[in-house]
C-alpha cells in the first residue's frame, strides 16, 4: 500500500515539474535573447511566443506544451499498469475507482505547474495548450472537439483569448454530453475555471473592446502571470 501511494504522490509531483518546464521562456531566450515575460502580454505561452517570434516558434511551443499534458496523463496510466502487474496495488483497493481521481490530480498539478512554474519564480503561461494535451489523453474525442471549438472561434474573431475562454467553457459541456466519469467532469469544470481566471485581464480588454487580434501587439501586463 505504501509503495503504491508513494508512486501516486510521486507522479503528481512529477506532473507539476513537467508542467513547470518553461518551453516558451527557453525558446524566446535562446532565439532572441530576451525574457518573454517582459514583452507582449508577459505570458510564457504559445500565443505570446507567436507575437514575439512568429508562427514557427509559436507552433513549436504549442506542440511541446500540449505534449507535456499528454505525457503527464500517460505517466498515470503507466503507473497503474506497472503497479498492477507487480501486485503493488493492495487487493482492498479498487484501481478502476482510484485511477480517474489520480488522473485529475495529476492533470491539475501539470496545469498549475505550467502557469506557476517553479523554474520561473512561479510565473508562466495561461495553461491552454497543456490543458488541451491533458484532454487529448483523457478522451481524444473531447480534446478534438474542444480544439475544434477553439479553431472556429479564432477563425471568426481572430482573438486567441476569446477562443481559449470559449474552449474552456465547452470542455465541461462535452464532458457531460459524452458521459465522462465524475472525476473527469470535475476536472473539466475546475480546469476550465482556472484557465478563464488566468485570462482575467484579457476579459477586461474584451469588455473594453481593446483586446488585440492575431497579428496585433499588446502592451506588457506583468499581472497576467502573477
Amino acid at each position: 500500500m505504501a509503495i503504491w501511494l508513494s508512486g501516486c504522490a510521486a507522479i503528481v509531483v512529477i506532473a507539476y515539474l513537467l508542467g513547470s518546464f518553461p518551453t516558451g521562456y527557453i525558446a524566446v531566450k535562446q532565439l532572441k535573447g530576451i525574457d518573454i515575460r517582459e514583452v507582449g502580454s508577459g505570458s510564457t505561452g504559445a500565443t505570446n511566443v507567436l507575437r514575439t517570434l512568429g508562427k514557427g516558434p509559436g507552433a513549436f511551443v504549442l506542440v511541446l506544451d500540449t505534449l507535456k499534458g499528454v505525457l503527464a496523463i500517460a505517466l498515470v496510466y503507466w503507473l497503474f499498469d506497472f503497479t498492477s502487474s507487480q501486485n503493488f496495488i493492495p487487493p482492498t483497493v479498487d484501481a478502476q475507482l482510484w485511477e480517474p481521481w489520480i488522473v485529475i490530480l495529476t492533470g491539475l498539478a501539470a496545469i498549475l505547474g505550467h502557469s506557476k512554474s517553479i523554474f520561473l519564480g512561479f510565473s508562466g503561461g495561461k495553461s491552454v495548450a497543456i490543458s488541451l494535451g491533458i484532454l487529448l489523453a483523457l478522451s481524444w474525442q473531447i480534446g478534438l472537439a474542444t480544439a475544434g471549438v477553439f479553431a472556429i472561434v479564432v477563425a471568426i474573431s481572430r482573438i486567441v483569448s476569446l477562443s481559449s475562454i470559449v474552449g474552456a467553457i465547452a470542455v465541461s459541456i462535452f464532458m457531460v454530453i459524452l458521459h465522462q466519469p465524475l472525476p473527469y467532469i470535475l476536472f473539466g469544470i475546475t480546469g476550465g475555471l482556472y484557465v478563464i481566471l488566468r485570462h482575467r485581464t484579457n476579459i477586461e480588454r474584451l469588455l473594453a473592446g481593446t483586446e488585440p487580434k492575431i497579428g496585433q501587439n499588446v502592451a506588457t501586463e506583468p499581472e497576467q502571470t502573477a
